[in-house]
């Protein structure tokens, strides 16, 4: 008869912080049970420079064509608060079950502020790409309406913030 497969306990998994960044250490037992090594995996959950830098560049890849076209200035004019809201409320939800689903499912506890930081955080970067985007190609009348600004903004960050948080994962 087989001995069964010995399981490690996850209490004996342990975060470490290896050359800057944290890591899951998971203990690695021969069948006797005895630990003969550890694997290392990186955990994403900080929100770090690179994070920022990568929501960025990955924002504006998705916003560049979308703020270029004029039925995207023409339904952020045309839509409904109620719809902006409902608009925006999609975005962090999406974002924050990606996030959620990538990054901290399995070590959520202890790390729910980087996990709102990272949500809030790339929503907040992607709504700032889009503004300078949306103002250097003078599509953001920010003296001469500014809801329409915001508007427009929201439409275009839309597609962005799915864009940004997909170049996020990116390690």
């Amino acid at each position: 008869m087989e001995k069964p497969e010995p399981k490690v306990d996850d209490k004996q998994t342990t975060e470490r912080r290896i050359g800057g960044y944290l890591h899951r250490v998971v203990p690695i037992a021969d069948k006797s049970g005895e630990i003969i090594s550890y694997a290392l995996k990186p955990l994403m959950v900080e929100f770090k420079v690179r994070d920022v830098i990568q929501v960025m560049i990955g924002s504006a890849l998705m916003a560049t064509p979308v703020s270029m076209s004029e039925e995207a200035w023409n339904l952020a004019r045309d839509l409904p608060k109620a719809n902006m809201i409902a608009i925006t409320t999609v975005s962090l939800l999406l974002v924050a079950a990606f996030v959620f689903y990538n990054f901290y499912r399995h070590s959520f506890k202890g790390h729910l502020f980087d996990f709102v930081k990272r949500v809030l955080g790339t929503y907040l970067l992607t709504f700032i790409v889009v503004a300078a985007i949306l103002t250097v190609l003078q599509k953001c009348p920010w003296e001469e309406n500014l809801e329409l600004a915001f508007r427009r903004i929201v439409i275009v960050a839309f597609p962005a913030v799915m864009g940004g948080t997909l170049s996020d994962m990116v390690k």
